[in-house]
Order: C-alpha cells, then structure tokens, then sequence
C-alpha cells in the first residue's frame, strides 16, 4: 500500500503528522482526493470536512476552516486556521455560531461583515456536519 507524508497544522495546534494512504479535503473547486505519488499542487481549502486514512486502516474526520494545501515529492502539508475532531466539537456551540451568523446575513451591512458572517456560517456548518457524522457511525 502506497503512503505520503502529511502533516495538517492549525493556527493552535498540529491535528496529525505522519503516514497516510489517502486524504479528501474540501477546496474551493469541491472535495479533492489525495493519494500517494500525487502531482505537485497548491489549493485554497474552505470550511468544511477533513478525512484521512492512516495505513492501519483507521480514518479520521474532522471540521477545518480556511486555509491552503500544498503537495509536493510525495509530502501534503495542510494549513487551516483551525481543525477539530468530532468530540472537540461542542454542537449547542457550533448551532448558537450558525444562529448569530444567519442573523448577521439577514442584517443590511458592509460587504466585508457579509463575508465575515458567511464564513463564520460555513464553519458552523461543518462543525455540525462532522460532529453529526461521527455521532451515526
């Protein structure tokens, strides 16, 4: 079985580091598949769902935010502002963030704070859908 190196690094902390088969991270041009011996690239990640496969078998999902991912010779180093595990996710939270950002868009202001509330809304948004995803399994 084929493995690159990844390493997903968020503002707080190091999420993973070390040996993976395959990985999906949502870009903005959808969900993107990595495997090994993949053609080097740089694309812009946006809010939502993370899954890697480590080489025992194991996959991880978890809610990253904005950011870039870049492989390069075999080696995948994701940046995002944040990356959370499922039971990092507080989901009363993650609902309140969706509710203030729905009624910050509802709201008639600045372009820029309609950016900021849209991506405050995405980021909710996955939160929920990974912590959701790891409560069915």
């Amino acid at each position: 079985m084929s493995t690159f190196e990844l390493e997903v690094l968020a503002a707080e902390k190091t999420l993973y580091k070390g040996k993976c088969i395959s990985l999906v991270v949502p870009t903005s041009d959808g969900q993107y598949g990595i495997q090994a011996m993949h053609r080097n690239m740089i694309a812009a990640v946006i809010p939502g769902m993370l899954k890697f496969t480590v080489p025992d078998g194991t996959e991880t999902i978890a809610a990253v935010s904005e950011g870039l991912v870049k492989v390069e010779d075999n080696q995948v180093l994701l940046l995002v502002d944040t990356a959370e595990l499922p039971e990092e996710i507080d989901i009363n939270q993650a609902k309140l963030s969706a509710e203030q950002a729905k009624e910050a868009l509802l709201q008639k202001k600045s372009m820029e704070e309609y950016r900021a509330a849209q991506a405050k809304m995405a980021r909710a948004l996955s939160r929920m859908k990974v912590k959701k995803n790891r409560n069915a399994e």
